[in-house]
């Protein structure tokens, strides 16, 4: 990997969009796993900044969310599928809509399943990235019910900064 900066792109299917993720800042980062701290693109009182960790390999990204007084609001979990361009070190992260919520208390939501159901209908993903969504829905959720969360969000607790 390179020593310079890599390029972080957020490509959204609802809405359409790609999103350079220019401000995020890199922690940690290595062939399996990228930590990130970063300020809300579009903050508002439930939501101002975060630290969110990218498993490469493993089709999900882990987010630690904050509101704007600084107060742990819930981890956010959302499914991704990850490209990576080692010639110009970019990496675009495609949200494959199904997202899981997981709050202090340990209450679990899955979330956007309707938007998964939509894309596909509008052709907006493919059947193969359907059922990549779904299997790696189901890998978290097998961590989660397990009672292993904590091996995906320690990656984020070990390397968090003192805000």
């Amino acid at each position: 990997m390179s020593d310079t900066r890599p390029t972080f792109l957020r490509r959204r299917l609802i809405p359409l969009e790609t999103v350079k993720l220019a401000d995020d800042i890199i922690l940690y980062r290595d062939e399996d796993i990228i930590v990130t701290k970063w300020r809300a693109l579009h903050p508002k009182p439930s939501l101002c900044r975060g630290l969110s960790c990218y498993f490469l390999k493993e089709g999900y990204k882990v987010s630690k969310f904050y509101r704007t007084e600084d107060v742990f609001r819930h981890w956010y979990c959302d499914i991704i599928d990850t490209a990576y361009d080692p010639d110009t070190d970019t990496y675009t992260f495609t949200d494959l809509l199904a997202d899981v919520i997981v709050r202090p208390d340990g209450f679990v939501k899955v979330v956007d399943l309707d938007e998964l159901t939509e894309a596909f209908e509008a052709s907006l993903i493919t059947r193969g990235q359907l059922l990549l969504a779904l299997k790696h829905l189901d890998k978290l959720l097998k961590i989660i019910y397990d009672g292993k969360f904590s091996t995906l969000t320690r990656e984020i607790e070990s390397r968090e900064p003192d805000c």
